[in-house]
């Protein structure tokens, strides 16, 4: 069992606050026309309204069994059906090329160098018809953040867990309290605009907040839409 399947049984609390940004994913399902693909679908949190709202058949991409098995049982409490299925991002491949593929909340920070973010935004293009999107979001890095809850044990959504900064690396290790740990590499706005223009795509929009306001230096969370030309 990975520590992402051990963090499967508390993910519904973890995320439970994060709402704000299942209207701005299933706006853009909304606009689409082919299948929707999720990478790192995790429970199913964004796929399932999707699925609900949009009649969008949704294709979630996880490495985690347990994470898929919570998002079928979601889907199955909501009486839709997703297309769920084990894999690395970083491998994405499709049978048909589509015309919308999303990563929501920060999951593309779980991959730990720049060259296996650029793979899998070239993935995403090679995926991707032309005119097709792509749309993430990360948080922006804030040292007054890191020096408030690093190393301290938290709760969150009743979830006890710690945060661990290493500066040198850009990594964070999320700790449960059972012990599980789950790193995250924080990027900058430079390095996403970088990977874009690397994989061939072009930025459509970058966001500060999911009410679509301008980023910026103040804003806490980096949100894009690209799009292969």
């Amino acid at each position: 069992m990975s520590d992402y399947d051990a963090f499967a049984p508390v993910y519904d609390a973890w995320s439970g606050h994060m709402t704000e940004d299942v209207d701005f994913y299933v706006s853009l399902a909304a606009e689409a026309e082919g299948p929707v693909v999720e990478l790192a679908v995790g429970n199913g949190r964004i796929a399932v309204p999707i699925a609900e709202r949009t009649g969008r058949r949704v294709i979630g991409l996880d490495l985690s069994e347990a994470m898929l098995a919570g998002a079928a049982e979601r889907a199955a409490r909501a009486g839709v059906e997703l297309d769920l299925r084990r894999g690395d991002m970083r491998d994405l491949r499709l049978d048909e090329p589509t015309d919308l593929v999303i990563c929501p909340f920060r999951s593309l920070l779980h991959l730990p160098t720049r060259a296996d973010r650029l793979r899998v935004f070239e993935r995403v293009a090679a995926a991707l018809v032309p005119g097709g999107r792509f749309a993430w979001n990360a948080f922006v890095f804030d040292q007054a953040v890191a020096d408030e809850i690093g190393g301290a044990w938290r709760e969150q959504g009743g979830v006890e867990h710690r945060v661990d900064y290493d500066f040198d690396d850009r990594r964070i290790d999320l700790t449960l309290a059972g012990g599980a740990t789950v790193p995250i590499w924080w990027v900058g706005v430079e390095e996403w605009d970088g990977l874009v223009a690397d994989a061939g795509l072009e930025v459509e929009a970058r966001y500060g907040t999911f009410d679509r306001e301008p980023l910026d230096e103040t804003s806490r969370e980096a949100i894009y839409v690209v799009r292969r030309p």
